[in-house]
């Protein structure tokens, strides 16, 4: 008998841990509006400067406890770099495609609604040449590179699974040159990418 209640309240402990969990919003996705401000770089007697412009960026984040999570973000800008150099000057426009993955941890305090939060991981930046005209080279192809990313942000609860989010993101990575000798500079660049949005966890 003993043995048997020992069964039936061991199974509704369980049962009821896992009712919790299945309650638990650990899923959230999220959608921003960007802006993308590359920094002048030069090297090899090469200048290279890129167009201001702003883009998208969709995330999904699994919040693994209440202050550590990962997520993978998808984002999208078009620029048009312009190299300056004793042989000439050229300009190439593209689609930049970010993909990243980065580990989000949640700051021990909050005011109000407001909850802060920082970011670091790493990912690709894939420019990509349209082929427009004015913004076209020949010869310049499709090239990633690597990037390093660190940043933070906020998320302002709206209800238990609405949120407002205001973020930062910086991408440290080599200059991009498409392929193309005449417009490697050899250099180090930084974009920045202030954004806000929504999200949504379930």
């Amino acid at each position: 008998m003993v043995r048997r209640t020992a069964v039936m309240l061991a199974s509704f402990v369980i049962l009821l841990t896992l009712g919790a969990a299945a309650q638990e919003s650990r899923s959230e996705i999220s959608l921003q509006g960007t802006g993308f401000f590359t920094k002048d770089s030069n090297g090899q007697g090469i200048s290279r400067t890129a167009t201001d412009t702003g883009g998208f960026l969709v995330g999904y984040r699994y919040h693994f406890n209440r202050w550590l999570s990962g997520e993978a973000n998808y984002g999208y800008d078009r620029d048009t770099q312009k190299y300056f150099s004793a042989g000439g000057f050229s300009r190439v426009q593209s689609d930049v495609h970010i993909a990243t993955a980065d580990v989000v941890v949640s700051l021990p305090f909050r005011i109000s609604r407001l909850s802060p939060y920082v970011l670091g991981g790493g990912g690709s930046l894939v420019f990509h040449p349209t082929g427009n005209a004015g913004g076209f080279l020949s010869g310049a192809d499709t090239q990633a590179k690597g990037a390093f990313l660190y940043g933070g942000g906020v998320n302002y609860s709206l209800t238990k699974h609405w949120t407002l989010l205001a973020e930062y993101r910086g991408y440290v990575y080599k200059d991009a040159d498409f392929g193309v000798r005449a417009l490697n500079t050899d250099n180090w660049t930084h974009t920045a990418q202030p954004s806000a949005g929504i999200a949504f966890r379930f």
